[in-house]
């Protein structure tokens, strides 16, 4: 667990220090039809932030230390491309004139989280990532299939929390969709023995 708060940490120090960074003007997002079928959710702050709980998860589970790695360099590349991202391509999503006065704990987020930030969306990467590897250490464990269900619904219930609470755009979504498929699909050897 040492190593997961670790890592959490330095994601954290990186992301911040990226999205104060910007070296290119800031992109607005687009709002697509389908960002107007989404109302703001407050109530979804908590599946938002499960996501730090989800995370934690594919890494326990990992049958051996190549395993971890594995996961672990994923993580950082995956990281490294939306931080390259945050410094080259600064986006934020657009203003949805919410009186944010009125959403306490989503007015505390926006203050603390920077606005140049929002593609690819780096919280569905994460999860799509682990629902990858969880997918496969659950069917390896041979749990019930209701708990492979549930892995995938949490997974979706992050990605729609993104858009519910206003930290994301359905293109923001799609980037962070794709860039977890893509990552999740990189052939990482395992160590030779």
């Amino acid at each position: 667990m040492v190593g997961i708060t670790a890592g959490i940490s330095l994601f954290f120090v990186l992301y911040f220090w990226a999205a104060r960074s910007p070296q290119a003007a800031l992109t607005v997002m687009p709002v697509l039809a389908i960002d107007r079928w989404f109302t703001l959710r407050e109530g979804l702050l908590p599946v938002y932030a499960s996501l730090w709980v989800y995370v934690s998860l594919a890494p326990a589970f990992s049958k051996d230390g190549g395993e971890l790695l594995r996961y672990t360099a994923r993580a950082a590349l995956m990281s490294a491309i939306g931080f390259a991202f945050y410094l080259f391509y600064p986006s934020a999503v657009p203003d949805f004139g919410v009186d944010w006065t009125q959403y306490g704990s989503l007015q505390f987020l926006r203050a603390g989280d920077a606005s140049r930030n929002a593609f690819p969306s780096l919280h569905v990467s994460f999860a799509v990532l682990t629902c990858h590897l969880l997918a496969r250490q659950l069917r390896e464990l041979e749990v019930p299939v209701v708990l492979r269900l549930a892995n995938l619904a949490w997974c979706v219930g992050i990605a729609y929390s993104t858009i519910a609470i206003r930290q994301h755009v359905v293109v923001d979504v799609i980037g962070g969709l794709v860039l977890g498929v893509v990552v999740a699909a990189v052939p990482l050897r395992e160590p030779a023995r």
